[in-house]
């Protein structure tokens, strides 16, 4: 895992270190040298939080801002400042976790919690994660028929499953990775058509502060579905398993020596998990704005394919939207959905004590393996029983949202209890939002389910 961290965030350090390089060969004043370096010095230090972030705008994210842009306009617009205080206390939470007592998150679940617990979270996140991983799948298959219609659906996800299954298993992550995120920019191409596009500003900056809700049950499933592709349960467990792997990475290899963390540890760990979710977050907004200036208001309310979810795209690319939107979509479904199928495979390791590690050969860790060969097969059969991939992108944000609560309750407990993290507990502030955040995903989880049962 340290060398996926060193591949996300190389390219741009090199690309800092000539621009420093340049500068002093040209002879220019210091305070631009100095400016340089400052900004490497900022991006050299953001890691397993810019990562998360990252990995949070997955397909299955696009499709529910997508939709909630075309469906209510700039209404819930609110949430995406809404949701970033929440996410990063979380997230943050799960970084000290794995800081002060260098285990994972499910490796502290076991230690802490009766074993009913553990085996139950880490059921509750494969299925979770199956499900996203199928419904990511799904979209990059959906997304390559853009580009030609007569590609076979059935086996465009057959070949996605079985290319991802072999980076993950026979390639370093590291290899592909550093390639494919540049992909990632593509999402960019939103916050570029939020302006090019003929938007209300004065209705944008409404309801970017004023919260506004109808309450309906197609409103109250979408922010159900927004809350859990934001504040996902994966992340938790990744946020939590990458701080563990940065300390290996500097030479703390067993628990004792990674029990434990100073001040400036902490103060690192914060800008980089406040970083990741504001990028996360931003890019969010962007989608929302634009799918609601683009697709709102000109009758698109509800995205039934790609290439309703493409056409927000269209006042920036034109005729090239739609590869646009295939090449986010495919280059952020191939880095989404190894950390899916790794968070999962990486909680079944800690909670059986199994050999773990992306790192590791097969023959190394079977079992560790053995859960991401699983996950991702039965992902890849749950797009052959006919689900639109559009609304199973959805389905699968509404999945995490119901079961976040769960896992968020006993990331509060052990935040809270000096047991775990020694001094390093909740301020009472940070707690009562954690028991805030627990408490709202936990009443919209159970009002999403009655209003479709009554």
């Amino acid at each position: 895992m340290e060398k996926q961290i060193e591949a996300v965030v190389s390219a741009p350090s090199i690309a800092l270190e000539k621009s420093i390089e340049a500068t002093r060969k040209l002879g220019k004043d210091a305070s631009e040298l100095t400016r340089l370096k400052k900004a490497h010095s900022f991006w050299t230090s953001l890691g397993p939080g810019l990562i998360t972030g990252a990995a949070d705008d997955d397909p299955s994210g696009i499709a529910t801002y997508s939709q909630t842009g075309a469906q209510y306009g700039f209404q819930l617009l609110w949430l995406a400042g809404f949701t970033f205080p929440l996410m990063a206390f979380v997230q943050e939470m799960c970084a000290r976790i794995g800081l002060t007592t260098g285990r994972g998150l499910a490796g502290n679940i076991r230690i802490n919690y009766p074993k009913g617990v553990l085996y139950t979270c880490a059921l509750l996140l494969f299925v979770a994660n199956t499900l996203n991983i199928g419904a990511d799948i799904g979209a990059m298959a959906k997304a390559t028929q853009l580009l030609d219609p007569h590609l076979h659906f059935g086996l465009l996800v057959a070949g996605f499953t079985f290319f991802c299954l072999f980076l993950q298993i026979f390639t370093p992550y590291e290899q592909y990775a550093k390639y494919l995120k540049y992909l990632v920019l593509v999402l960019f191409s939103y916050v570029a058509t939020a302006f090019i596009a003929h938007i209300d500003f004065k209705e944008l900056f409404f309801h970017t502060f004023v919260p506004s809700l109808t309450l309906s049950k197609e409103q109250l499933f979408l922010i159900t579905g927004i809350l859990g592709t934001t504040i996902s349960p994966y992340l938790f467990f990744w946020q939590t398993s990458h701080e563990v792997e940065e300390e290996i990475l500097h030479g703390k290899t067993s628990i004792r020596l990674r029990e434990g963390t100073t001040n400036q540890e902490v103060k690192k760990m914060r800008v980089d998990v406040w970083t990741g979710m504001f990028v996360s977050n931003a890019v969010m907004y962007f989608i929302i704005a634009t799918c609601a200036a683009v697709l709102f208001t000109n009758g698109i309310h509800t995205i039934h394919t790609a290439a309703d979810a493409a056409a927000a795209l269209k006042p920036l690319a034109g005729d090239y939207a739609f590869l646009l939107f295939a090449l986010g979509i495919i280059g952020m479904g191939l880095l989404a959905v190894p950390v899916l199928a790794g968070s999962a495979a990486y909680t079944a390791a800690e909670s059986f004590k199994w050999k773990s590690g992306l790192y590791r050969k097969l023959h190394q860790a079977r079992a560790f393996y053995g859960v991401i060969i699983f996950s991702m097969i039965i992902g890849m059969v749950i797009n052959f029983f006919g689900i639109d991939p559009i609304k199973m992108l959805i389905y699968s944000a509404v999945v995490n949202g119901l079961v976040a609560p769960l896992i968020l309750f006993l990331i509060v407990q052990m935040t809270s209890n000096p047991r775990v993290v020694k001094d390093r507990v909740n301020h009472p502030f940070v707690a009562a939002l954690g028991w805030y955040v627990t408490g709202l995903m936990t009443i919209c989880g159970i009002a999403t389910i009655i209003s479709f049962v009554l």
